[in-house]
């Protein structure tokens, strides 16, 4: 009897281990996996972004005006959409998972062009001094997951476009600013 309640159970175990949803971490860091009702729906598209820094006409002309910074993206919009009401997460890989993943990881939301999206990192004026980390933040809750990732859940849902950059606290040369990219819809 109880090699057979021994039997009974080490079957529903394995039963309920071949169907668990264990999404595997991402392969390198600062890749992000979407997840939507608990299954993965791939990685988000990453950009290399371009830094462009604007003056203001007014400050070629009298001497008076400010100049910007911004993180530019090519394209209009992003191909991985959520909506509003969707439920979804994203598993970001980072160095390791002992850092506090607000220090390293920030969602930020663009700001929408015809052929680009843009978002100001800082600006200076004339008179004002400067300003930096002008970025516009989602805030996000985020857990460990697995060896080196979080996975990470939006406080707020407001539709936009938005991007996603993980940085490595450990680098002492930074690379190339890479970019994660979705959309949220209503």
């Amino acid at each position: 009897m109880k090699r057979n309640l021994l039997s009974i159970v080490c079957f529903i175990f394995i039963y309920m281990l071949s169907y668990a949803q264990d999404i595997a971490e991402p392969d390198f860091i600062g890749e992000v996996i979407a997840v939507k009702d608990g299954e993965s729906t791939g990685l988000l598209e990453k950009n290399t972004v371009q830094l462009k820094t604007k003056a203001g006409a007014s400050l070629y002309i009298v001497g008076v005006g400010s100049v910007k910074t911004r993180i530019t993206v090519d394209g209009c919009c992003s191909k991985t959409t959520f909506k509003t009401s969707d439920d979804f997460s994203f598993i970001v890989k980072a160095v390791d998972n002992n850092t506090d993943p607000i220090s390293i990881i920030s969602i930020f939301k663009f700001e929408e062009k015809k052929n680009e999206r843009r978002a100001e990192m800082s600006s200076s004026t004339t008179f004002g001094g400067a300003s930096s980390n002008n970025l516009e933040y989602l805030r996000f809750s985020a857990k460990k997951y697995g060896t080196s990732s979080y996975i990470l859940t939006l406080n707020e849902k407001p539709a936009g476009q938005y991007g996603i950059i993980v940085k490595n606290p450990n680098s002492l040369d930074e690379k190339n600013l890479i970019v994660a990219t979705f959309a949220i819809e209503n």
